[in-house]
C-alpha cells in the first residue's frame, strides 16, 4: 500500500441530513486526518470542508468512498506520493 499526502474537498449541499454521517466517517478515519477546516457558504446554502490527509491509498479511498456515498455530498481529492523520511 502506497502512502499519500493530499487535500480532500467536500461540498455539502444538504447539511441538516448529512452532517451526522459526515462527522461519523471523519471520526472513523481521524488517524489519517492532519487538519480540517469547515466553512458555511450561506449565500449558496451549502458548506465546504477541506481536509489535509496522510495515509495509505486504501484508507483514503475507503474514506472518500463512504463520504461520496452520502446523498447531497460531493468529494474531490488531490494526492501526491509521500517522500520517504530522511533520518
Amino acid at each position: 500500500m502506497e502512502e499519500r499526502i493530499g487535500v480532500i474537498g467536500i461540498v455539502v449541499e444538504d447539511r441538516e441530513n448529512a452532517a451526522r454521517k459526515i462527522n461519523g466517517i471523519l471520526s472513523e478515519f481521524s488517524e489519517i486526518i492532519v487538519g480540517r477546516m469547515g466553512v458555511p457558504y450561506r449565500e449558496r446554502n451549502l458548506s465546504v470542508i477541506s481536509l489535509i490527509i496522510d495515509g495509505t491509498t486504501d484508507e483514503i479511498g475507503a474514506m472518500t468512498g463512504k463520504l461520496g456515498g452520502i446523498k447531497g455530498v460531493q468529494v474531490k481529492s488531490a494526492l501526491v506520493k509521500k517522500k520517504p523520511s530522511v533520518d
